[in-house]
């Protein structure tokens, strides 16, 4: 899966978390389709999506079976934030929170993504 698929798999996973989690109506941006899409939020999702695949490989498989829901939806959380400060000087408080700062719904959202790129490589 080269890199944009994999932007796009993330983003298409983050969009189902958001619409299976989300308590309410989602704002707009939350489930913008992948075609207006930000650049640099495209980038981020491609960079992310990289980071776990990596991760998984590198554990020779193991993280998938050993690593708890939390775990595997911080990891992704952390990879997230990393990429804000790549792409903004500044970032908004809410695309770097810690992971106990963030709503139940964006936490359980991570892991679906984390999920997801698990179950692509299968």
């Amino acid at each position: 899966m080269d890199r944009t698929e994999g932007a796009r798999l993330f983003r298409e996973a983050w969009i189902v978390g958001v619409r299976a989690h989300f308590p309410g109506e989602p704002k707009p941006g939350y489930v913008t389709p992948w075609e207006e899409t930000p650049e640099w939020e495209r980038e981020a999702a491609g960079a992310v999506h990289e980071q776990v695949r990596q991760f998984l490989e590198l554990s020779g498989g193991h993280a998938s079976s050993r690593l708890t829901r939390e775990q595997k939806g911080r990891y992704v959380a952390t990879c997230w934030i990393a990429q804000m400060y790549q792409h903004f000087e500044d970032p908004k408080p809410g695309y770097v929170a810690d992971w106990a700062e963030l709503p139940s719904w964006q936490q359980e959202t991570d892991a679906d993504i984390f999920e997801a790129i698990e179950k692509s490589l299968n």
